[in-house]
């Protein structure tokens, strides 16, 4: 299994979760390489065999070393999860510039595309691989729309639905599956960038379930979404909200 931001939050959740259940795993991370390596001697303690690889996947470059050392180190992939991405600082619309738009696409969407393109060479039957899952990680501002927040994020996950349901269609006779995880508010750092931390504890309270989620339940979901337990679900978005 390949994690692209594998090195915290969500990422490094689903990384340990996956080698509890018997995957040797890719850590994949930008800029925190103590926290890539701590998590690649846990994962090495469970008796499989892990990885980390410093790469951002907005570079084409970069996506074709992950894949590259992955097949080296690890063997043949069976599973990507598109869990790297980016929010920025609270703003309106009115306030967002070009670069910033720029930026917040080019990693949350060009790289899950690219990587997803490199997961599909690999898998498809049609590559003469044996089949695969992919699992794209979305977030529920895809249907909240985020206003005041972050437009320009939402935005960015609604491509990542509508990409997964593409996709799904597209190889689903090739042995592939692919489906997506939307996550409400779950306590990560992720939240600090936007200038409001607090935010997770004030929101989450809002959830039917009247708490912000833990990384280990949207990693859950993402395992389960990746095993043959779901062997006839593609083209699906899971959202593990809180109720909302």
């Amino acid at each position: 299994m390949i994690v692209t931001g594998g090195g915290r939050g969500i990422g490094a959740a689903t990384a340990l979760l996956a080698a509890q259940r018997g995957y040797d795993v890719c850590v994949n991370f930008l800029k925190d390489e103590s926290s890539a390596r701590r998590l690649v001697e846990e994962i090495r303690k469970t008796g499989q065999k892990a990885i980390a690889v410093a790469a951002d996947v907005s570079s084409e470059a970069d996506v074709l070393k992950i894949f590259a050392e992955t097949d080296r180190s690890l063997g043949k992939l069976t599973v990507l999860v598109n869990n790297a991405g980016i929010v920025d600082r609270s703003t309106r619309v009115e306030s967002i510039t070009a670069a910033r738009l720029a930026r917040m696409f080019a990693i949350n969407v060009t790289g899950s595309f690219i990587c997803a393109r490199e997961a599909v060479k690999r898998m498809s039957t049609r590559h003469g691989g044996t089949g695969g899952a992919i699992v794209n990680v979305s977030s529920a501002a895809a249907r909240l729309g985020s206003p005041g927040d972050y437009v320009d994020y939402a935005a960015s996950k609604g491509a990542i639905d509508t990409f997964t349901i593409g996709l799904a269609k597209e190889v689903a006779a090739e042995g592939i599956r692919v489906n997506a995880v939307r996550p409400g508010v779950i306590r990560t750092e992720i939240h600090a960038v936007s200038g409001d931390p607090a935010r997770v504890e004030r929101i989450g309270k809002a959830a039917p379930l009247a708490r912000a989620g833990e990384a280990e339940e949207v990693a859950r979901a993402i395992l389960w979404l990746a095993s043959d337990e779901a062997s006839y679900t593609t083209g699906s978005i899971l959202d593990v909200t809180g109720g909302r």
